[in-house]
């Protein structure tokens, strides 16, 4: 060919072939996860079959399989039957692995096997960020995001979902029950069925009917009320605006400087409400310091959670979620209250005073009410705009001093939002799409937890090389 870059020929001998080591290059990324796992006691973070035993057939050290799981979470490809062809056929592979191709059930029984032992490895190279001073801000945004789960809507039983097809049985019998009527009293007018099919029909429909009562037992029996038959684990959830999916709700935290996910956990906890104080444990736990400052939504607003927090050295930055019926019924809400911390009393907008009537427990927390008289409500020309009742009453929960100086310093740090948004939304978009539709390929919490760390360590891995550098990385490592 005239003009054009040609090709080898492939049945060219060499008399000395290029070494395999000749393909990678020094910037190459799975030069750092070489690195990395050779320096990684595997025996002490808790791998199996470290030591081989004497006799039998001599299996796969772990260091391999990690390295393999390790390259596949970091390049899109978490089956274990691609990572035994790209094994095969990808020289990367061949220069990690050292020319090892493990069968796809070999490579599946290690992830299973050693959870608890991949969690720990995503928290030593946590570890090594701490330790090259990534995280010197102290602070981090907290989200939660939800992922899906092997399990579809269809294989998810709830209470609601039970009586539809509980229903929808019990019409079908009725249709067949009249139809076997109309056969026995000679009516064969639009009779579509013979006798014996009917009867053939209906047996079956009343044993589905049995089953679906059986689970329907089941399923109230259950403390969240919900039973996924493929994945247990896996919990029927609100996506935002996108509609209800079955799965996960992954906290992550995020360094607000280097975008690096500090800490995570997989729960099938509905809702963030009460994820705010156990995320802020872990983030402590990896920075081996108390005194953080985590941003997080409305979704984790909860006095007694944020309380948690600030009793463990952390400071918490929580907007406060807007839920009042009263000021969705165009009425004066608590904010319209100025509370006297000196006189213990709250100031309504006419001016009168609230006093404090009474204390009472709700949930384990205090509550003290406070309202002013009957005949003051009563001759208030602002009673209209405040209550429907006969006087107005104001409740302040314990944790409200700690909530309302939360509120002050938010209000000071108008951007803390934005920075919040910016920091960790950006690491759950990436990690789902390196997932891929399906997003989680394992079934079960703990099997779950261990494939969301390989994926955290992936972007942690990747985002560490953009900020130093491969072969810096590697001389830290």
């Amino acid at each position: 060919m005239k003009r054009f870059v040609e090709e080898h020929d492939r049945t060219q001998a060499t008399l000395f072939p290029e070494r395999l080591d000749d393909y990678i290059s020094p910037e190459n990324p799975i030069r750092v996860i070489d690195a990395f796992v050779e320096k990684l006691d595997l025996e002490a973070i808790g791998f199996d079959r470290v030591n081989p035993k004497v006799t039998g057939r001599p299996g796969y050290h772990p260091s391999t399989l990690l390295k393999l799981y390790i390259y596949g979470y970091l390049n899109r490809i978490q089956s274990s039957r691609r990572l035994e062809r790209e094994s095969l056929r990808n020289v990367e592979l061949m220069w990690l692995i050292g020319r090892l191709a493990p069968d796809f059930k070999t490579i599946a029984d290690f992830r299973k096997d050693n959870g608890k032992a991949i969690r720990q490895v995503c928290r030593e190279f946590v570890e090594i960020c701490r330790r090259l001073e990534l995280f010197t801000q102290a602070m981090v945004a907290i989200d939660g995001s939800k992922f899906k789960a092997v399990n579809s809507r269809r294989n998810n039983d709830t209470k609601n979902v039970m009586k539809r097809h509980i229903d929808r049985v019990n019409k079908t019998i009725d249709k067949y029950l009249k139809l076997l009527d109309e056969a026995d009293s000679g009516d064969q007018r639009n009779q579509e069925h013979t006798v014996p099919d009917l009867k053939a029909k209906l047996a079956s429909l009343t044993e589905e009917m049995t089953q679906l009562k059986e689970r329907e037992k089941a399923v109230l029996a259950h403390p969240d009320k919900q039973i996924s038959r493929t994945d247990p684990d896996s919990r029927l959830l609100q996506k935002g605006r996108m509609g209800m999916l079955v799965g996960y709700n992954v906290q992550s935290a995020v360094d607000t400087e280097n975008k690096l996910i500090v800490a995570h956990d997989v729960t099938n906890a509905i809702s963030d409400r009460n994820q705010l104080a156990p995320t802020t444990e872990l983030v402590q736990a990896a920075l081996k310091k108390n005194d953080i400052t985590v941003l997080a939504d409305r979704g984790y607003y909860s006095g007694a959670g944020i309380n948690e927090c600030y009793e463990t050295g952390a400071k918490a930055l929580v907007p406060k979620n807007y839920t009042s019926n009263n000021k969705a019924a165009g009425l004066y809400d608590k904010a319209d209250f100025k509370y006297d911390k000196e006189r213990d009393v709250y100031v309504c907008p006419a001016n009168e005073v609230l006093k404090r009537r009474g204390v009472s427990v709700e949930r384990g927390i205090k509550v003290t009410s406070y309202y002013a008289s009957y005949t003051v409500c009563a001759e208030c020309h602002l009673k209209s705009k405040c209550t429907v009742g006969r006087e107005r009453r104001v409740r302040r929960r314990e944790h409200d001093d700690l909530l309302e100086s939360m509120e002050k310093e938010l209000n000071e740090t108008p951007d803390a939002m934005v920075v919040r948004a910016q920091t960790v939304e950006h690491p759950f978009g990436t990690i789902k799409t390196w997932m891929g539709r399906q997003h989680f390929l394992m079934k079960r919490l703990k099997n779950v937890r261990t494939e969301m760390s390989l994926h955290v360590l992936a972007y942690n891995l990747k985002r560490v090389m953009s900020i130093l550098g491969v072969a810096a990385l590697i001389e830290v490592i």
